[in-house]
């Protein structure tokens, strides 16, 4: 039996400026599809990569991997940084941060 090779939806936001969360979901929003009554916040994203069912791109796929560059909001050690980047975790989605070049 074939061996099924997962589908992976890539959005590359390097060279974006991600300065705060605010960015980082206008920022995705449209290349991963989101819906204009998406919560714009860390508990909405994580359902939304996660659990799925909220956007029809990213479930589209099986795994979701966003690439940013290590400034703005994913160079900061906050509360809210860690929330994001946490949101991540799983087998469904990968965030990976680039040091600028």
């Amino acid at each position: 039996m074939p061996k099924k090779t997962e589908t992976e939806l890539e959005v590359d936001l390097r060279g974006r400026s991600i300065e705060t969360l605010d960015d980082f979901w206008d920022a995705i929003a449209e290349p991963c599809g989101l819906p204009e009554w998406f919560g714009r916040n860390t508990e909405a994203w994580r359902d939304t990569i996660q659990t799925r069912g909220i956007s029809d791109v990213i479930d589209s796929y099986d795994v979701l991997v966003v690439h940013v560059d290590k400034r703005g909001v994913f160079a900061v050690r906050n509360r809210e940084a860690r929330a994001l980047r946490s949101s991540f975790a799983g087998r469904q989605s990968r965030l990976i941060v680039h040091e600028p070049s």
